[in-house]
Parts: structure tokens; sequence; C-alpha cells
């Protein structure tokens, strides 16, 4: 590998992280904000919540990591918007089947935490499992590095 696709890899991972953690408080503070105005122990209405917190950080996603973390890749046509709107839908379902499971696990009862913890413990594994599945679906599916892409 030469220096510069290690130093472009690098650039790559550090742009993805800081994107990423502005994302996590994006993701965060919507959940927490709407459960705040809107208190509920309803699990559905929960979930509603979270597909708005998601839906707010997965657009934040994909208009900073095109802009700084994918440029040459991101064409915006067609097609790439498409891909990405279906790893947004497949990431959205990952988060929100995570953070069900996590809320059903805890009214069990098996951990006891005040409510606010047990939602932002469930929130904070949907966010990585769905941020691992959406990073893996972006790099190879939505901003696949091609010849034809390469020659543009």
């Amino acid at each position: 590998m030469k220096q510069s696709q290690i130093g472009k890899g690098s650039k790559q991972v550090i742009s993805f992280s800081a994107i990423g953690i502005m994302n996590a408080l994006v993701d965060i503070g919507a959940l927490n904000l709407l459960m705040l105005l809107f208190p509920t122990d309803d699990r559905i209405q929960l979930i509603f919540y979270n597909t708005i917190a998601y839906t707010l950080a997965i657009t934040n996603s994909y208009f900073w990591n095109a802009k700084l973390t994918f440029p040459s890749k991101a064409i915006h046509d067609r097609k790439q918007v498409i891909l990405f709107l279906i790893q947004a839908v497949i990431a959205l379902g990952v988060s929100n089947l995570v953070f069900y499971g996590a809320l059903f696990l805890f009214d069990l009862k098996w951990l006891s935490f005040p409510n606010y913890i047990e939602r932002n413990i469930a929130k904070g594994l949907a966010m990585f499992l769905s941020s691992a599945s959406s990073f893996f679906m972006m790099k190879h599916i939505v901003f696949p590095r091609t010849k034809k892409q390469h020659q543009n």
C-alpha cells in the first residue's frame, strides 16, 4: 500500500469518526429532547422517537460523509442516493430492533436503572450496531471504490 493511500485511509477514519461523534450527539440529543418534551413509557412511541432521532442523524451523516469522508466517491447520482436510502432503512431497522429489544430486556427487570438511563443504554447499543452496519454498507455498497469512479 502506498504512503498516500495510508494517509488517505487514516483521514477517512478520522473524518468518519468525527462525523460519527457529531451524529451520535444529534441522535442522542434528539431522542432525549423528545423524551423530555413528550414523556412516555409506551415502547412503540419510543420507537417512533428513535426513528425521528435516527433520521436526523443519518441525514447529517450523508451530508458530511459525502462532503468530507468520501468526496471523490460521492457522485450524488440517482443510483447512489437510492443505495444510501436503502442502507439507511436497513440501518434504521437494526437500530429499532436493538432499541426495542433492549427496552424489552430492561422491562424484565433483570437489571433496574432509572428509565432515562435504560433508554440511553438501549440507544447506545442501537447506535453502535446500526453504525457498524451503516459503515459497512456505505463503504462497500454506497461509496465503493470502482475503476469507473477513479477515471472520472
